[in-house]
């Protein structure tokens, strides 16, 4: 495909079409540059000699002067017959209102966008050549299709369905989000196949009410504007199959976000028992798998909200992607919850955060691919708004060291209210900006030896958990201790895997103890001493 870009009437400035041809070039197309101050008889008649597929033509010099120019130029462009080829603008924000006046225009840059809209519009302008109008709708398809830029994601579920289909609508029409994940109230997700045992004072409570297949296609259809994005829906804490079905069925589940140990007994977001519940959340895995639902294991940053310490988020990452591997899995999406729990600095939470993913990457082949999704942890936003815009830009900033293929974002708003449409994209806006400062050249944390040398001993320490759990498996006459409900759920129970959050739950201990004053979350013993996992789990490993 063929571009062609000019600065018309007397305007020479000409770094935004420099740009935005150089963008063009990498992206596979052909580019031809007539410059600053271009005549529109000099660009009318490039078009009729180069016939190119796109004409890009830029102004910045003031409202009145445009307008007369764009006259001149769309007429002549009709008596030539050349219009049928598609037209892109640059300019200022004030020069862009006038572009887009005229209607005519297929895509207008004003200096709000980022380099990834340009290349955005750019793919879009190739697939719609190829006779495909739609962004590609699987998970796998879309990240590549948007690399190197990561897809974003946001949630939404306000107090009643008609308030979120709204704000779908206009998440979508945005063209920011590339995911849209539903969130059902409680009622919802606990009950939506037994509506009898809901409460109906809690309709709306911590999501929209969602109560009927109806419902689930009404907000797919609100999605389907804008670049039609992904869709996809908490998993439910009951009925978890049943539910994944009609996921796939209603708004084509993106992928399922699905615990090992959770939304049972042990958070009381069920009264699923724990060892019942870990069963049905493997069933429930492995059904999506066998569907070509890409998977989310939404576990490790469950313990870490508990102030698990940092060796056990880190084995609990290495269990649930060999569960998700031996399950069938082909697409797993792995989620990096950063500030989790939020007294960690940021040179020890991403040391974590690389240890996670190292061992993520491990299990890569090419039957198993893995995607990376960095998120902001909701607990590290405190109250003002203006200070969790900080807080989420800081975090994202080093988060981008991950490469992530996937960004949650999490509106700054969500530390005082539900987020709508507004803060969502204004929080989306903030994000995109923060990683492209990073993409063009943030630390190494690697090169840092404490990092390093964290990463190295939470892999081993890991590891050491890992074992003490076969250990016990070995005992109890499992043939694969790391898939056996029975086994999972009695190494909650004896605290193999245990957080000080899970205190008086009647479920886990409790008993574990940490230490954060260094910004990272330790075990350590009676006298606050450091607790190596040997030493914590001797009677295992003996």
């Amino acid at each position: 495909m063929k571009v062609l870009g000019a600065a018309i009437g007397s305007d020479v400035h000409t770094a935004g079409l420099v740009i935005f041809l150089d963008v063009a070039k990498k992206e596979g197309y052909e580019t031809i540059n007539l410059g600053g101050a271009v005549p529109l008889e000099k660009v009318v008649s490039a078009i009729e000699k180069e016939d190119p597929d796109i004409v890009a033509i830029s102004y910045r010099l003031g409202k009145e002067p445009l307008k007369k120019l764009l006259e001149d130029f769309f007429r002549m462009i009709d008596e030539k017959g050349l219009s049928n080829r598609r037209f892109f603008f640059g300019g200022t924000i004030e020069t862009g209102e006038v572009a887009k006046n005229f209607g005519r225009f297929d895509a207008i840059f004003d200096g709000r966008q980022e380099i990834e809209d340009i290349v955005m519009v750019l793919r879009g302008e190739k697939r719609r050549k190829e006779g495909s109008k739609l962004p590609p709708q699987t998970l796998w398809e879309r990240v590549d299709y948007k690399k190197p830029y990561p897809l974003f994601r946001h949630h939404i579920g306000l107090p009643t369905l008609g308030e979120t289909i709204k704000e779908v609508e206009k998440m979508a029409e945005s063209g920011l989000l590339d995911i849209i994940s539903i969130a059902p109230d409680q009622n919802a997700q606990q009950y939506f196949f037994e509506p009898d045992k809901m409460d109906p004072a809690q309709d709306g409570a911590g999501g929209a009410p969602i109560r009927s297949r109806e419902d689930f296609e009404r907000l797919y259809q609100a999605s389907r504007r804008g670049n039609y994005p992904l869709v996809r829906c908490y998993a439910g804490t009951r009925n978890l199959v049943k539910f994944a079905r009609m996921l796939k069925e209603t708004i084509n589940n993106a992928w399922a976000a699905i615990p090992v140990f959770w939304y049972s007994e042990l958070d009381r977001r069920s009264e699923r028992p724990l060892e019942g519940a870990i069963r049905e959340n493997l069933e429930a895995i492995k059904w999506n798998a066998e569907n070509d639902v890409p998977v989310e294991i939404n576990d490790a940053h469950q313990w870490g909200l508990r102030f698990a310490h940092d060796a056990l988020v880190v084995a609990d990452t290495y269990i649930i992607t060999y569960i998700a591997k031996k399950l069938g899995v082909k697409h797993y999406v792995q989620q990096y919850m950063l500030m989790t729990p939020h007294f960690l600095n940021p040179k020890y939470d991403i040391a974590k955060n690389i240890a996670m993913k190292e061992i993520v990457k491990s299990f890569e082949d090419e039957n198993f691919r893995t995607y990376t999704m960095i998120r902001a942890g909701l607990l590290s936003f405190p109250a003002d708004p203006h200070m969790a815009m900080g807080q989420l830009v800081t975090e994202m900033f080093y988060g981008a060291y991950l490469e992530p293929d996937i960004v949650h974002v999490v509106a700054y708003c969500e530390a005082i209210q539900r987020a709508r449409a507004k803060e969502i994209i204004e929080s989306v806006k903030m994000t995109r900006r923060a990683l492209s400062i990073a993409r063009s050249g943030a630390p190494d944390y690697m090169a840092d030896p404490e990092v390093k040398n964290r990463v190295q001993e939470l892999m081993e320490e890991a590891m050491v958990i890992v074992q003490a759990i076969r250990k016990l498996g070995e005992r109890m006459g499992s043939e694969e201790p790391l898939l056996d409900p029975k086994v999972l759920a009695r190494a909650v129970r004896e605290g193999i895997l245990d957080a000080p959050g899970l205190t008086g739950g009647g479920v886990a201990p409790g008993k574990v103890k940490i230490d954060f004053s260094k910004g990272r979350v330790d075990s350590v013993d009676e006298e606050g001493k450091l607790l190596r996992e040997r030493e914590r789990l001797k009677e295992y490993l003996s």
